[in-house]
């Protein structure tokens, strides 16, 4: 065999996918994420955990079960796990990108004056909480300057209930040294709208922080569907 056969040979070899991550990863780096549509950004995170296999069937199998790429990165481990050719090793690559953009998302957000920032609070709580299959409930704290000073998961609870305690709440808050606080919790069903229940349980709160001179700026829902602010609502 002449060495230009060996060449073709050789060429012939190679996976059918090769070239189409060359060329993905060139439309990345002129067009960034926007060049992309959701299945070929999950292609590009995937190539790392899964190097010897088209990852494009998996991506757009990933995007059909769960409904976006926020939705992928966001899904429990064990729902990943149902679609074929995900293992431990895509799940953790997946559940790394969700934990570096929530943390990225964060930091816009951490020391700054909430109420002025309120659109990087949204995509934060968005980010964090809108595609969970459980519901949390989560507390933003706020100094005098209604700068966050704290950020924290109170409770988690089921695909449709979270059992919060207003008292313990308050108490949170006055550990904290908090002047105000922010609610916020997730509908898995993907319908933000205030339930009868979830009213109730902002009024106790309301009720209870106002004597303690702590005032109760918000209540957010947030679901795949897009938020309810109860000050928005006029709930509030």
């Amino acid at each position: 065999m002449s060495e230009d056969d060996s060449g073709f040979a050789e060429a012939a070899a190679q996976p059918h996918y090769h070239g189409h991550r060359d060329r993905l990863r060139q439309r990345f780096r002129d067009g960034g994420h926007e060049a992309l549509q959701d299945y070929e950004l999950l292609e590009l995170l995937l190539f790392s955990p899964i190097k010897r296999a088209d990852t494009k069937p998996i991506a757009k199998a990933l995007i059909a079960r769960f409904g976006s790429f926020a939705e992928v990165l966001a899904a429990p481990p064990a729902r990943l796990k149902e679609v074929r050719g995900v293992g431990d090793r895509v799940v953790d690559d997946l559940k790394l990108a969700h934990a570096a953009a929530e943390r990225f998302l964060r930091v816009k957000v951490q020391g700054k004056r909430v109420l002025s920032s309120w659109s990087a609070v949204l995509d934060y709580v968005r980010t964090a909480m809108a595609f969970s299959d459980r519901e949390e409930f989560r507390i933003l704290f706020l100094d005098k300057k209604n700068a966050l000073i704290a950020d924290e998961v109170q409770q988690r609870g089921t695909v449709d209930h979270t059992p919060v305690y207003p008292r313990e709440v308050l108490k949170r808050a006055l550990e904290l040294s908090a002047s105000a606080i922010v609610l916020v919790h997730n509908h898995p069903s993907g319908d933000p709208t205030p339930s009868r229940a979830d009213i109730q349980m902002t009024n106790q709160i309301a009720e209870i922080a106002k004597p303690l001179g702590i005032v109760l700026h918000d209540h957010i829902i947030v679901g795949r569907e897009g938020h309810a602010s109860f000050r928005g609502l006029q709930l509030l």
